[in-house]
């Protein structure tokens, strides 16, 4: 008989746990998925085209109906989870229904962050995080409402440039004195924002959200050097928290995410969690790639199968805001570190390596991005670059060709 396995959280972590499970452990374990958003796992990462019209809501589902059907998956959407009641080893639901588990699997995920500004609760103050905040986020644009969004980021340039594509006039405030400043550096996200400024979004950086101004709602944007924008709605893109409640009442150890080990297991025999909810080392990723190689450990673990994460190589490979965008590594690079750089910024493109002991350990690309795969497998296993170094700026072919020669 199989054994009842409960993933709480429908989305990109726990479809990819379940593809994951179908391949090692087919049979093994009778999954029910419970989420509280009303419908079929999606991929969140491409919300940003949906806002922009470039795709539709249906089209970013990840996995049919039919699919999670034909492995034997129970779907409960549109609920909330309650209480995890690990003695019993119980999971209770809004409904009163309780529903019993040998593993309990946690893909909680993250909220996003609201400023505790003066005026942050006015009627216009919004955030952008799931399909429900685009379908909110569409109406504003159909309005040609003026928006301010806050938080220069990936999720704050997705949101800007989702509304500004769908018509709204946007500008983007940011606290820091570059965009993504924690995945480009400085030339990078100079060269970002002039492209993003080029698609007609404004870019206010070093500026700091001091006060939302209105009588019911949103009426303009308080800065704190005294600076005032105009607005009817405010997007707040500007980081986002781990959802650990649902674990922190149940007694699981928490501190910024859920704690994890090497096999994913939290506090809790039994009890794992993955995705953005998770605390890995002292590391909550918040990414994508991340949770789904916790998805493929997890899976080979709950296999019975030798397996253990230790940890992952932070990588952004995306378009931002219609700019193609990637990051691996350690791109700062430290005392002893080399750096290549090119610099095309009339054609939009540019790239940086940093080398250091004869291996790449970081790199920056903006504009082409054809070879980000092959930079990030070199970073992740170390190889050493000395025969390729001097053709690797231009690409895999050129430099694998030399190597070959």
């Amino acid at each position: 008989m199989s054994e009842p396995l409960v993933i709480v959280g429908n989305g990109m972590a726990a479809a990819r746990l379940v593809d994951e499970l179908a391949k090692v452990a087919l049979g093994r374990y009778a999954i029910a998925v419970i989420g509280d958003e009303p419908r079929l796992a999606y991929n969140r990462v491409l919300l940003s085209s949906v806002l922009a019209g470039e795709t539709t809501s249906q089209d970013i589902e990840l996995r049919p109906a039919s699919w999670w059907r034909d492995r034997g998956v129970t779907l409960k959407y549109g609920c909330i989870a309650t209480e995890i009641d690990v003695g019993r080893r119980e999971l209770k639901i809004e409904n009163d229904e309780s529903i019993p588990f040998s593993k309990l699997v946690l893909t909680t995920g993250s909220s996003p962050l609201r400023l505790n500004v003066p005026g942050a609760d006015l009627a216009g103050v919004h955030t952008f995080r799931d399909s429900r905040d685009v379908d909110l986020l569409l109406t504003l644009a159909a309005q040609k409402k003026r928006v301010v969004v806050v938080g220069g980021g990936l999720l704050g340039l997705e949101a800007a440039y989702g509304l500004a594509k769908a018509g709204a006039p946007v500008t983007l405030v940011h606290l820091m004195d570059r965009l993504m400043e924690r995945q480009l550096d400085a030339p990078a996200a100079e060269l970002l924002k002039s492209l993003v400024e080029r698609k007609g979004i404004e870019i206010l950086l070093n500026a700091n959200t001091a006060q939302i101004h209105g009588v019911t709602r949103v009426e303009d944007v308080e800065l704190a050097d005294g600076r005032r924008i105009d607005a009817d709605a405010v997007i707040f893109a500007a980081g986002i928290r781990p959802n650990t409640a649902l674990a922190k009442e149940a007694g699981i150890p928490v501190n910024r995410g859920i704690v994890v080990d090497d096999h994913l297991q939290t506090g809790a025999s039994d009890v794992f969690a993955i995705g953005e909810c998770a605390e890995h080392r002292g590391v909550c990723y918040g990414l994508v790639e991340p949770a789904y190689e916790q998805a493929r450990v997890l899976a080979r673990h709950l296999a019975g199968r030798e397996a253990a994460y230790s940890g992952s190589t932070v990588a952004t490979n995306l378009k931002v805001s219609g700019v193609s965008v990637f990051s691996a590594g350690d791109f700062i690079g430290g005392d002893g570190s080399e750096s290549i750089v090119l610099s095309d910024i009339n054609n939009g493109t540019y790239k940086k390596l940093v080398i250091s002991d004869g291996r790449l350990t970081g790199a920056v690309l903006i504009g082409d991005v054809a070879d980000a795969l092959w930079y990030l497998e070199l970073i992740r296993t170390r190889q050493p670059t000395a025969r390729i170094r001097a053709d690797m700026m231009f690409g895999r072919s050129l430099a694998t060709r030399s190597e070959a020669a």
